[in-house]
């Protein structure tokens, strides 16, 4: 397989949006969510209950995870009852001077392993790093650690060298690029190092000519991690899925919730962005729009895109999208299938947590 996506013509996506309402809001005399609740994972714990996992950010951008309980009036989810924290900026590679925190967790059960896999950006002293944690309750959280991403020749660079964000584990194994069955992981590296290093500016890896943002995947063997759940954290053949190309996804693109098995393949979930982004990394700079959009991949091969959405299923259009710590944001993290409807949870302008319904347009109720 190619490391670059290459131009398709591509199928429509049979599946709409249709926003709820909002779920999740800031407890005003929280502390630890003096600055938003937002863009939250999900799961069930054993006893069945669904949860959500909010990113909590207290004053100065320091973010930790939650766990809420999510309440259901005929099926919808309406609110939470929040059960606490989980995962806070405990260990030093989660700490930067200007900044801390554990953010954007995106949760995945994964049956074959019996466990709910975490993955989340540890904000440390060189930046936006992604980390991996482990839980079988949604209570309590085992971190594996930092990932690493192997040396690849072709690519002539070294992915841990880059921030990252915006990764989000298959549930079940997929082929891999050998055709052996493998846990796939999206991604999403940004290769500007200007932030980090001034003047250092964009290194693009071998083969890539487009520096925005995009979805990647990367593998590790199923055997492996059968044989020891730490190998989550080591992942190897890197190859990029899709790059912006509709107006909605201008800037950059970035996977959503984890990835659902349909009729047709895997559909993804995901962000584009459009706007404008000042040199630096101050989200209040920002004069953007987050919009969610769709793709259908391969079942047999990942990085194939079989069907996008040219204009996005979801747009900032009520007040407590368009209002907030960044303005103009939905931002999908998490789905959920309930009494036998599927919704989508989002982050709503950095600042609360909404929920829309995922349903196919191509068949009546």
């Amino acid at each position: 397989m190619s490391t670059q996506a290459t131009e398709v013509s591509y199928a429509q996506v049979p599946y709409t949006l249709t926003r709820l309402g909002v779920v999740m809001t800031p407890e005003p005399d929280n502390e630890l969510e003096s600055e938003g609740v937002l863009n939250p994972a999900s799961g069930h714990t054993p006893d069945g209950r669904l949860h959500l996992l909010p990113r909590m950010v207290a004053a100065g951008n320091v973010s930790r995870v939650g766990l809420a309980e999510v309440n259901c009036v005929d099926g919808v989810p309406v609110s939470v009852d929040r059960r606490g924290v989980v995962l806070a900026p405990d260990e030093g590679w989660e700490r930067g001077l200007n900044n801390a925190g554990v953010e954007d967790p995106r949760v995945t059960w994964v049956p074959e392993l019996g466990v709910h896999v975490m993955t989340y950006v540890a904000y440390g002293p060189i930046g936006p790093k992604l980390a991996i944690a482990v839980s079988d309750d949604l209570t309590t959280w085992r971190r594996l650690g930092p990932v690493h991403f192997e040396y690849q020749p072709d690519l002539d660079t070294d992915l841990n060298l880059f921030p990252n964000k915006d990764a989000v584990f298959f549930p079940e194994p997929v082929p891999g690029p050998d055709g052996e069955p493998c846990y796939a992981m999206l991604h999403r590296p940004m290769w500007d190092l200007g932030w980090f290093r001034p003047g250092e500016g964009v290194h693009l890896p071998a083969g890539i000519d487009d520096d925005r943002p995009s979805i990647w995947v990367s593998y590790v063997s199923a055997a492996a991690v059968e044989q020891d759940i730490r190998a989550l954290t080591h992942l190897h053949d890197h190859r990029q899925v899709a790059q912006p190309e509709f107006p909605y996804e201008e800037l950059k693109i970035g996977a959503g919730p984890p990835p659902m098995r349909v009729e047709e393949g895997w559909l993804v979930i995901h962000h584009g962005v459009t706007g404008h982004i000042p040199p630096g990394w101050d989200p209040s700079t920002q004069r953007v729009t987050y919009g969610a959009g769709a793709m259908l991949l391969d079942a047999l091969d990942v990085t194939r895109v079989l069907a996008r959405t040219p204009e996005p299923l979801l747009t900032p259009e009520t007040d407590d999208e368009r209002t907030g710590t960044v303005a103009n944001v939905v931002f999908p993290t998490a789905v959920e299938t309930i009494a036998g409807r599927t919704y989508v949870f989002y982050g709503m302008a950095d600042a609360r947590i909404g929920v829309a319904r995922l349903d196919r347009a191509d068949r009546t109720a």
